[in-house]
């Protein structure tokens, strides 16, 4: 199309001049049409929301520091819209949106676009939305958000490709066919009404997705699109560092090519629970040695309640694990290990208030005394629980949440903004998470007056439970059946020496009160601030978020803990009872935004304690005294012995690709055992010589620690003070040499793993010479150009499955590559020898590599090496891990960074060679075929000498 030109022309001058007059109108116009929503007062970016004239509604950030880009597209599609006939179809059509659009119809090219320049993208489907998302490095965003927005105005939906990509699709449900969390979903499905929409099939496979001469699949898919997506059900979120202007330009430049069909979204009228049916009992048999008990109560939706939120309030409470809460007796009986309570499903109509608990086996065997315990609780909660200092309290940490909010990265930033901005108006959409505006005692009696005995559906997922007469789910074959319960039983049955323990949270000590900065600049990095009693004290003063916030780090190396596979097992059962007696008293310090953890490692046991610093001391003290001298039960120690043989047992259940995966580390990396060793020692060791452990763990210690943040170094010096005190006392110093990788026997390694899976699992692994920077690089850089073409090849091309990736596969240093595909039709050697083609075939790529697309892939791991920290948990662990490799320069980025920038083509062909074609050191982990076994594969190893390190 040609516009002619008018016969008076103006002036080059007048002309720019009419145009910059132009260009502000709009601007002006723009801005006065946009609206920009409550932000945090620790948000220095800048938002701006915008409605296009096809209806699609954007939120746009800038934030000027950001060296990422990113942007989310949420449709209000979901596989809640699926056709009966038709089960998956809205999932396919998620994976078909990436393979290709009339302006760029090569099916890889938006791939390897945004993987070439440091990024990454996905999406995944909901019951009621469907989410794509990509981050990218910032520069190169207006290309990105082209070749994004073409995907929703544009798609191809070649024929050749929606054949191919079905098969996709079968492979993700094949690869997860076994896994426990998709078969106990198949049986809430099933037991769901009928005539709701979530009773449907949401995955898909090659049946529901058929594709047939007398019943093609692309002519539905292609309706299905036609028929449910429209500008004006889609929210868009994009980040990046320029300025709002120009990212209001970038996205109505591409964006407002969405056709607006003027579509709605579906209704979901019907109940998720057919209420002629409760209450009801549904027990499901799981294949993992896991036990849970879950109480689901249909509620009416709770969408338009977000600013009072009273499913968070009672929640609140029903999930609380204080001294007294319905968790804290349960576990104090012996009878659950975690519990969890808070908004099920909310379709927009109906919801669920849900409560889920993790029970112990004579947990298992007395559930039928917990359902009552539950509704005894909540009877307290009625009676006692409305109050209104209870929701002071919780309005004021939700207020000091937001005001000290600290932002994550771009990509997850926009997700959440996306799929807020479907659920919030423009203005709320930064603050409605943590808008609790006013007590809403009406509001909470409402849902209490849902939680009875009458409107519950009970779930209960156990291994080879007794099952009568079970159904099956029609894809996942699982096993279950539902009973009807009697609600008065479950009002007046609760045991009474625990229903009169049960008593509701006391107000919350920990409450932040103190929220000023320490004065001084933030430190470059963390100073040495000598050895005070033999402890290695870090310290870094950091206030560049504004946020009133620490970080502690403190390290008990021993010894002790990696003399075998023995005391590998008391460790993590020590750990266990520590954590076991902090967590009722420490819960209300989590409630108000602290937090900590305490976990084993190859060199010992590491105590985290982090959030806001006015009481961070209060918390760490009590830690240091639990682990000074544990209180150390047999009820507790029969307990997580249990759970630890449960869960070294479950391993075996794990999908392949995470088992041969897991073999690697396992067997190369030093003072590690096997599953089956460690698993033998669990079940043997005993009650006694727990106590002994306990005993004599700090006998030999070689302490470190690091404190970060909103501190002072008179802080620091006090906290390590604290640690002498209390925990060090006569221990003796030693140093204790941090573990290292073995070297690969020279050449290929095969290992075939018997893995009960429909599955084939593979995973190659290649490995270095050597632990300095430029080997490092070498494989990093090889690592990024590799793995976008591996995927297009392997699983796009191929079809071979639908768990395909390359990776980079660095352990403690040691630089390698990982090639992994867990296939549901090919077997080991066909993977195998598809690999091998594809490296030779790459090999010829790599050849005719040109100097710009080199640098190109350089900045973009340099980019990723080089992120920008968001969060102050984000640099001490950093520091942390600087420190346990030694590196007293904290430069580690820096250095690998400049070694990315120097690698050769030649020294990248050299490495690719010896690494993919010739596999110099290399592992090959299958499941089935031919190969060394577990055992033999291992003993080999231990032979071998460490990586050198450099």
């Amino acid at each position: 199309m040609s516009i002619s030109s008018p016969k008076n022309l103006f002036t080059h001058s007048l002309a720019a001049k009419a145009l910059a007059l132009l260009v502000l109108f709009l601007a002006s116009t723009l801005s006065m049409a946009a609206q920009t929503p409550d932000k945090s007062p620790n948000d220095n970016n800048e938002y701006r929301f915008i409605e296009l004239d096809n209806g699609l509604r954007a939120i746009l950030v800038s934030d000027k520091s950001a060296d990422k880009a990113a942007a989310s597209m949420n449709v209000a599609v979901g596989s809640g819209d699926d056709p009966k006939e038709r089960e998956g179809i809205s999932h396919f059509l998620e994976h078909m949106l990436f393979l290709g659009t009339e302006k760029y119809p090569e099916p890889g090219e938006y791939q390897q676009f945004i993987k070439s320049h440091g990024g990454s993208h996905n999406a995944f489907t909901a019951f009621r939305n469907t989410n794509y998302f990509f981050d990218i490095q910032a520069n190169y965003l207006e290309a990105a958000l082209d070749r994004f927005a073409q995907q929703f105005a544009a798609p191809l939906f070649t024929a050749e490709l929606v054949d191919r990509e079905r098969n996709a699709v079968h492979s993700e449900f094949s690869a997860k066919q076994k896994e426990d969390g998709r078969r106990f979903y198949s049986v809430k499905k099933a037991t769901s009404n009928p005539e709701h929409a979530f009773h449907q099939f949401a995955v898909g496979n090659l049946t529901t997705l058929e594709n047939t001469e007398a019943n093609p699949l692309r002519p539905d898919l292609i309706e299905f699109w036609k028929t449910h997506y429209s500008a004006n059900l889609m929210t868009l979120a994009v980040y990046g560092p320029q300025p709002l202007n120009t990212l209001e330009s970038m996205v109505r430049a591409r964006f407002e090519a969405i056709e607006n069909r003027n579509l709605k979204p579906r209704v979901h009228s019907a109940s998720l629970l057919e209420d002629h049916k409760l209450p009801a009992k549904v027990t499901a048999e799981a294949i993992k040695d896991v036990r849970s008990l879950s109480l689901s109560f249909p509620i009416p939706s709770q969408k338009e309640n977000y600013r009072t939120k009273p499913a968070s309030y009672l929640a609140n409470l029903l999930g609380h694990e204080g001294p007294g809460s319905l968790f804290d007796v349960l576990k104090r009986n012996g009878l659950a290990d975690s519990l969890s309570a808070g908004l099920g499903m909310d379709t927009g109509e109906n919801a669920t208030l849900d409560i889920s608990i993790a029970l112990t086996p004579e947990g298992l065997d007395r559930h039928e005394e917990i359902l009552p315990l539950v509704f005894q609780y909540i009877d307290i909660i009625r009676e006692q629980g409305i109050s209104q200092q209870r929701f002071k309290e919780m309005q004021q940490l939700a207020q000091i949440d937001f005001r000290f909010r600290e932002q994550s990265e771009p990509m997850h930033e926009a997700m959440r903004l996306s799929s807020q901005l479907q659920d919030y108006p423009a203005d709320d959409i930064l603050s409605a998470p943590w808008l609790m505006e006013r007590y809403a005692p009406e509001q909470y009696k409402a849902i209490l007056s849902r939680l009875t005995p009458d409107n519950l559906m009970a779930y209960l997922l156990a291994p080879q439970p007794e099952l009568t007469n079970p159904e099956y789910t029609q894809w996942y074959e699982t096993p279950w059946q539902l009973e009807p319960l009697n609600a008065e039983l479950l009002q007046n049955n609760a045991p009474s020496a625990l229903s009169e323990a049960l008593r509701l949270p006391l107000p919350n000590p920990f409450v932040p009160e103190n929220l000023a900065m320490v004065s001084g600049k933030t430190m470059s990095k963390p100073e040495r601030l000598g050895n005070q009693d033999g402890i290695a004290i870090w310290f870094a003063r950091d206030t560049r978020f504004n946020t009133p916030k620490a970080n502690v780090f403190f390290s008990l190396r021993t010894p002790a803990v990696r003399v075998s596979a023995r005391s590998h097992v008391l460790t993590r059962l020590l750990v266990d009872n520590i954590n076991n007696n902090l967590n009722a008293w420490a819960y209300s310090a989590r409630l108000a935004g602290l937090d900590y953890s305490i976990y084993p490692h190859l060199r010992g046991i590491t105590v985290r304690v982090g959030g806001y610093s006015d009481k961070l001391h209060t918390l760490m003290n009590r830690i240091l005294m639990q682990v000074a001298t544990p209180e150390v039960t047999r009820q507790r120690f029969d307990i997580a012995r249990q759970n630890l043989i449960d869960s070294l047992q479950n391993k075996a259940k794990d999908r392949p690709v995470a088992q041969t995966s897991e073999f690697i580390q396992s067997a190369l990396l030093e003072d590690t055992w096997s599953t089956e060793e460690k698993l033998q020692a669990a079940k043997e060791v005993t009650f006694d010589e727990l106590m002994s452990f306990a005993d004599a763990l700090l006998s030999e210690v070689d302490p470190v620690l690091l404190a970060h943040g909103n501190i002072t170094e008179a802080y620091a010096l006090n906290l390590a003070q604290q640690v002498d005190a209390i925990v060090l006392g006569k221990s003796e110093l030693v140093e204790v040499e941090r573990s290292r990788m073995r070297k690969l026997p020279a050449n290929e390694t095969l290992v075939s793993l018997d893995v009960e899976h429909p599955d084939t699992g593979y995973t190659l692994y290649t490995q270095g010479k050597d632990t300095g920077f430029e080997e490092r690089a070498r494989f990093r850089l090889l690592a990024q150009i590799i793995s976008s073409p591996f995927y297009e090849e392997i699983r796009t091309t191929r079809q071979l499955g639908y768990i395909v990736y390359a990776t980079p596969f660095e352990v403690l240093e040691t630089p390698a590559l990982g090639f992994v595909v867990q296939s549901p039709t090919a077997s080991q050697s066909d993977i195998d020898q598809a690999v091998r083609e594809f490296s030779e075939g790459f090999d010829k790529t790599l050849s005719t590599l040109g100097e710009k697309r080199l640098n190109r892939e350089k900045q973009a791991v340099i980019s990723k090496i080089l992120e920008q920290d968001r969060q102050l948990g984000e640099i001490s662990g950093r520091y942390w891990r600087e420190i346990d490799r030694g590196s007293d320069n904290f430069d580690s980025r820096e250095q690998l960074a400049k070694a990315v920038k120097a690698v050769s083509l030649e020294e990248l062909k050299t490495t690719f060679e010896g690494a993919v074609l010739n596999r110099d050191r290399a592992l090959r982990v299958v499941t089935g075929g031919d190969g060394l076994s577990a055992d033999e594969a291992r003993a080999l190893i231990l032979q071998q000498p460490p990586v050198t390190a450099r």
